[in-house]
C-alpha cells in the first residue's frame, strides 16, 4: 500500500490500523520461516567460512555511489538528525527547534565516529545548509507522524541480532521505530523506517527484511512493516504474511551466496 500523507490519516493511524480488522497473533509461521532459511543456508554454506557473513538492511538496499564525499556525509548527517527527531517525537517530547534539538540528542549519546568528525569539520556555510535541509525533512516527518500513543510502547532504534547456520551467517537489524505489543491475541507490532531519500526497490527489500528478523527474533509474525520518505512524503506500508517472509528469505540467501563467491 502506498500513501501520500499530505492529509489524514496520519502515519501512526496507518501503522495502528483498525483493531477489529487485525488478524490473530501468529506464533506458528516463525518455525516454518526458520526452517526455510536454515535449509537454504545449508545448501550454500557447505564449509563454514572463517568469518561469518553479516547481513544488514543496507545489504539489501540499492547503493547509489557518489564521487562527492562531502555531499555523502551531509546526506548521512541529515538522516541521523531526522532519526533523532523521530526518537524524540516517539516519546512525546516537544521539538521546537528540530536541528538543534536533534543535534543535542545525538551528541548526548556520547559516541564518536566519522560522522561526528565530518560535522566538526564543516564550515559555517555548510552547517547552515545542513540545518535548512534537516529542518525541512523534520517538518515533513512531524506533520505526517501524528501523536504516538505511549500505550503502544514505542521503541526507537531497536537493534536485533540473529545467528544462523551455526554462526556462519549473522543477521543484524535496526528498526527506527516499533510500536505494539507481542502479548495480544491479535497482531499488534508494526515496524517503521524513515529515510530522507526517495523510496525505491531497496526500501521494499529492507521492509521485508525487518519483518523477517523480527519474526525470527520473537517467534511471532508482526502485523505490518512500513517505510516513510521525508523527501517525498510517501509512505509504503504492507501487512506481513508468509509469502513476504519467504521472499525476504530468498533475498537473504541470494546475498549470502554472492558474498561467498570466490
Amino acid at each position: 500500500m502506498t500513501l501520500l500523507l499530505d492529509h489524514p490519516p496520519s502515519l501512526v493511524d496507518v501503522l495502528r490500523g483498525d483493531r477489529a480488522t487485525r488478524p490473530a497473533s501468529d506464533r506458528r509461521v516463525a518455525s516454518g520461516v526458520r526452517s526455510l532459511i536454515e535449509d537454504g543456508l545449508y545448501e550454500i554454506v557447505v564449509d563454514r567460512p572463517s568469518e561469518p557473513v553479516v547481513v544488514r538492511p543496507s545489504s539489501l538496499r540499492q547503493s547509489f555511489a557518489t564521487s562527492d564525499l562531502a555531499a555523502s556525509a551531509s546526506s548521512r548527517l541529515r538522516g541521523v538528525l531526522v532519526n533523532q527527531v523521530l526518537r524524540l517525537l516517539s516519546v512525546a517530547m516537544v521539538v521546537d527547534d528540530p536541528f538543534h534539538d536533534a543535534l543535542a540528542a545525538w551528541r548526548a549519546q556520547g559516541s564518536r565516529g566519522a560522522l561526528h568528525d565530518a560535522f566538526e569539520q564543516m564550515d559555517a556555510d555548510e552547517r547552515a545548509r545542513l540545518e535548512i535541509d534537516a529542518n525541512a525533512h523534520c517538518v515533513t516527518l512531524r506533520r505526517a507522524l501524528g501523536d504516538v500513543p505511549q500505550g503502544w510502547m514505542p521503541r526507537s532504534s531497536l537493534r536485533a541480532l540473529q545467528h544462523l547456520a551455526g554462526g556462519a551467517v549473522v543477521l543484524r537489524d535496526v528498526v527506527d521505530l516499533m510500536i505494539g505489543s507481542l502479548n495480544r491475541d491479535v497482531a499488534s507490532v508494526a515496524l517503521f523506517d524513515v529515510t530522507t531519500a526517495p523510496l525505491g526497490e531497496g526500501s521494499e527489500r529492507a521492509m521485508r527484511y525487518h519483518a523477517l528478523v523480527q519474526t525470527l527474533r520473537t517467534s511471532t509474525m508482526p502485523l505490518r512493516t512500513a517505510a516513510f520518505s521525508t523527501a517525498t512524503g510517501e509512505l509504503w506500508s504492507q501487512d506481513v504474511d508468509f509469502d513476504m517472509l519467504a521472499r525476504s528469505v530468498d533475498e537473504v540467501l541470494a546475498f549470502v551466496e554472492r558474498a561467498l563467491r570466490p
